[in-house]
Protein backbone atom coordinates (compact mmCIF):
# COMPACT_ATOMS: atom_id res chain seq x y z
CA UNK A 1 0.00 0.00 0.00
CA UNK A 2 1.14 3.19 -0.88
CA UNK A 3 0.45 6.75 0.70
CA UNK A 4 0.19 9.93 -0.90
CA UNK A 5 1.49 13.34 -0.39
CA UNK A 6 -0.85 16.30 -1.63
CA UNK A 7 0.31 18.78 -3.45
CA UNK A 8 -1.16 21.20 -0.58
CA UNK A 9 0.51 19.47 1.64
CA UNK A 10 4.19 19.55 0.14
CA UNK A 11 3.68 23.21 0.06
CA UNK A 12 3.23 23.54 3.39
CA UNK A 13 6.26 21.78 4.20
CA UNK A 14 8.33 23.58 1.74
CA UNK A 15 6.86 26.57 3.47
CA UNK A 16 7.86 25.08 6.84
CA UNK A 17 11.18 24.59 5.79
CA UNK A 18 11.90 27.93 4.60
CA UNK A 19 10.98 29.58 7.97
CA UNK A 20 12.59 27.50 9.80
CA UNK A 21 15.83 28.05 7.60
CA UNK A 22 15.98 31.81 8.50
CA UNK A 23 17.09 30.69 12.51
CA UNK A 24 19.68 28.96 11.43
CA UNK A 25 23.26 30.13 12.87
CA UNK A 26 25.34 28.09 10.36
CA UNK A 27 25.65 27.45 6.48
CA UNK A 28 25.64 23.91 7.56
CA UNK A 29 22.47 23.96 8.94
CA UNK A 30 20.73 26.22 6.90
CA UNK A 31 22.00 23.67 4.10
CA UNK A 32 20.92 20.74 5.43
CA UNK A 33 17.30 22.05 5.97
CA UNK A 34 16.95 23.70 2.49
CA UNK A 35 18.24 20.21 1.26
CA UNK A 36 15.68 18.20 2.95
CA UNK A 37 12.96 20.36 1.75
CA UNK A 38 14.06 20.51 -2.13
CA UNK A 39 15.01 16.84 -1.62
CA UNK A 40 11.62 16.19 0.09
CA UNK A 41 10.10 17.99 -3.25
CA UNK A 42 12.27 16.70 -5.96
CA UNK A 43 11.66 13.14 -4.11
CA UNK A 44 7.36 13.22 -4.21
CA UNK A 45 7.67 14.57 -8.03
CA UNK A 46 10.05 11.51 -9.04
CA UNK A 47 7.99 9.06 -6.50
CA UNK A 48 4.61 10.18 -7.88
CA UNK A 49 3.55 11.70 -4.98
CA UNK A 50 4.51 8.44 -2.59
CA UNK A 51 5.97 9.31 0.94
CA UNK A 52 8.46 6.72 0.31
CA UNK A 53 9.94 8.85 -2.63
CA UNK A 54 9.25 12.22 -0.06
CA UNK A 55 11.38 10.73 2.40
CA UNK A 56 14.45 9.62 0.03
CA UNK A 57 14.60 12.85 -1.36
CA UNK A 58 14.45 14.32 1.98
CA UNK A 59 17.33 12.43 3.57
CA UNK A 60 19.60 12.83 0.59
CA UNK A 61 18.92 16.57 -0.23
CA UNK A 62 19.85 16.95 3.36
CA UNK A 63 23.03 15.26 3.36
CA UNK A 64 23.79 17.04 0.30
CA UNK A 65 22.67 20.48 1.47
CA UNK A 66 24.92 19.72 4.99
CA UNK A 67 27.97 18.89 2.86
CA UNK A 68 27.38 22.02 0.54
CA UNK A 69 26.53 24.21 3.84
CA UNK A 70 30.17 22.93 5.71
CA UNK A 71 31.91 23.66 2.78
CA UNK A 72 31.08 27.19 2.76
CA UNK A 73 31.56 27.39 6.58
CA UNK A 74 35.24 26.51 6.25
CA UNK A 75 35.53 28.52 3.49
CA UNK A 76 33.96 31.48 5.39
CA UNK A 77 36.22 31.21 8.60
CA UNK A 78 38.98 30.75 6.91
CA UNK A 79 38.06 34.35 5.24
CA UNK A 80 37.99 35.60 8.71
CA UNK A 81 41.33 34.09 9.89
CA UNK A 82 43.15 35.58 7.01
CA UNK A 83 41.38 39.12 7.42
CA UNK A 84 42.20 39.08 11.36
CA UNK A 85 45.61 38.00 10.08
CA UNK A 86 45.88 41.04 7.73
CA UNK A 87 44.70 43.31 10.63
CA UNK A 88 47.14 42.90 13.04
CA UNK A 89 50.85 43.06 14.38
CA UNK A 90 52.86 41.31 16.33
CA UNK A 91 55.06 43.24 18.69
CA UNK A 92 57.85 41.61 20.17
CA UNK A 93 58.74 42.67 24.02
CA UNK A 94 62.36 41.68 25.36
CA UNK A 95 61.93 41.19 29.21
CA UNK A 96 64.06 41.49 31.93
CA UNK A 97 65.09 37.81 32.02
CA UNK A 98 66.53 37.97 28.35
CA UNK A 99 62.64 36.23 27.28
CA UNK A 100 60.71 38.06 24.75
CA UNK A 101 56.86 38.17 24.71
CA UNK A 102 54.80 38.72 21.64
CA UNK A 103 51.99 41.08 21.73
CA UNK A 104 48.97 41.05 19.01
CA UNK A 105 47.53 43.96 18.43
CA UNK A 106 44.59 44.58 15.79
CA UNK A 107 43.68 47.54 13.63
CA UNK A 108 40.46 49.17 14.95
CA UNK A 109 40.08 51.99 12.89
CA UNK A 110 42.51 54.66 12.81
CA UNK A 111 43.99 53.21 16.04
CA UNK A 112 44.76 49.67 17.56
CA UNK A 113 43.57 47.62 20.28
CA UNK A 114 45.48 45.31 22.36
CA UNK A 115 44.82 41.78 24.20
CA UNK A 116 43.26 43.46 27.23
CA UNK A 117 41.00 45.55 25.07
CA UNK A 118 43.17 48.70 25.79
CA UNK A 119 43.05 51.26 22.63
CA UNK A 120 45.95 52.86 20.93
CA UNK A 121 45.28 55.60 18.70
CA UNK A 122 48.79 54.72 17.27
CA UNK A 123 50.70 51.32 16.63
CA UNK A 124 52.06 51.23 20.10
CA UNK A 125 55.67 50.57 20.46
CA UNK A 126 57.27 47.78 22.81
CA UNK A 127 58.51 50.38 25.51
CA UNK A 128 54.34 51.52 25.65
CA UNK A 129 53.74 48.25 25.88
CA UNK A 130 56.27 46.39 28.22
CA UNK A 131 54.53 47.19 31.55
CA UNK A 132 51.12 45.83 30.89
CA UNK A 133 52.61 42.37 28.85
CA UNK A 134 56.49 42.16 29.81
CA UNK A 135 58.31 41.56 32.88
Amino acid sequence: MRTYIGSGMLILVLAVVGIIAVGCETQAQSGALIGSGVGAGVGALAGRGSAEGTLIGAAVGGGAGYIVGNEGDKKQQQQQMQQQQQNSVLINIHNSNGSVSTVRVNRSGIGYVGPRGEYYDHLPTEAELRPVYGF
